[in-house]
């Protein structure tokens, strides 16, 4: 134990320790350390060195090491106990507690018994009422995702589909995790609608590993992602929308068919995997964006824009 990882915390504990063992032997105190009498000798000659700011004479400590025992002739101030200020303290159970909320990072049972024994010594200086912590969706599910992934298990998800406005229930058999545009995704086999999907992570509201093995189909295929998340396709809804100026950005954020100007406005056509994230686009655009075809979607969000005016009342 000579690494400089374990030295540091040693030369802490020497102090102490020698100021309760006044004259003990080197070799002694060597074995209780786990070192060797030369490694000890080292560290008595770097503790010789430390103390209070000040650095003269007087402000370090002095040990007394010549012969065949060790005595500590002036500690420092090392013999008094370690107080934490009210800042420190909650910047530790600040961490402490992000950890033990964190599912599948660390032992929660080790972070929990830390915590216990950094609140003690911040004397009541923090408690409860001072600190909460809430972690947001992607940190709190994305280790339980990771770990069906490493252990190859299936998992029980419930997933909110924004495009949709609505929370579904399944059971997915996991096969990747990566990162675009700023998110995290799983990507996995859905066993409720038999075909590979995309899930947002920030959109899953619970997660739960299985105790049953992934079973993907051997058929079942990654979707690559050279040219982006989503990539139309011929089964895919094909819809003309008149963009005013205002959402002109449409065209450029969407892949398109065909883009025509038209009177100062644009008529795109593009493939849409779920027509309920047109429905959104242009209920939320204030009649700056229209759709053109298929008119079965139109009158639909016609009726839908309709029913919404009717419940402001006359």
């Amino acid at each position: 134990m000579t690494g400089a990882d374990e030295r540091l915390p040693r030369l802490l504990s020497l102090v102490p320790y020698l100021l309760a063992h006044q004259g003990i032997s080197a070799a002694q105190a060597a074995a209780d350390f786990g070192i060797t009498e030369t490694q000890l000798r080292r560290d008595l000659n770097l503790l010789w060195m430390c103390g209070l700011p000040g650095h003269g004479p007087g402000d370090l400590i002095d040990l007394s090491f010549e012969g065949s025992s060790v005595s500590v002739i002036f500690d420092a101030g090392m013999s008094r106990p370690l107080r934490l200020t009210a800042e420190e303290a909650l910047a530790l159970v600040v961490a402490l507690r992000t950890l033990a909320e964190t599912p599948g990072v660390t032992d929660t049972e080790a972070v929990q018994r830390a915590l216990a024994k950094v609140e003690a010594a911040a004397g009541g200086a923090v408690d409860d009422a001072t600190v909460a912590i809430e972690l947001d969706a992607t940190t709190r599910t994305l280790p339980v995702l990771e770990r069906a992934l490493a252990d190859r298990r299936a998992l029980s998800l419930r997933y909110y589909t924004a495009t949709r406005d609505e929370t579904t229930e399944r059971v997915v058999d996991p096969l990747r995790i990566f990162a675009m545009d700023g998110r995290q995704y799983l990507e996995a086999w859905c066993r409720r609608a038999e075909g590979m999907r995309i899930f947002r992570v920030d959109r899953v509201e619970s997660a739960v590993v299985l105790d049953e093995p992934a079973a993907a189909p051997e058929h079942a295929q990654l979707r690559n992602l050279d040219e982006g998340l989503f990539q139309p396709a011929e089964e895919h809804l094909l819809a003309t929308l008149r963009l005013a100026p205002a959402y002109f950005w449409v065209a450029d954020y969407y892949s398109t068919e065909q883009v025509t100007e038209v009177d100062g406005t644009l008529h795109v056509e593009l493939r849409v995997a779920d027509p309920a994230w047109v429905r959104a686009l242009v209920l939320g655009s204030a009649g700056q964006v229209e759709v053109l075809s298929p008119e079965w979607l139109a009158e639909s969000i016609r009726a839908e824009a309709r029913t919404a005016l009717a419940r402001y009342g006359p």
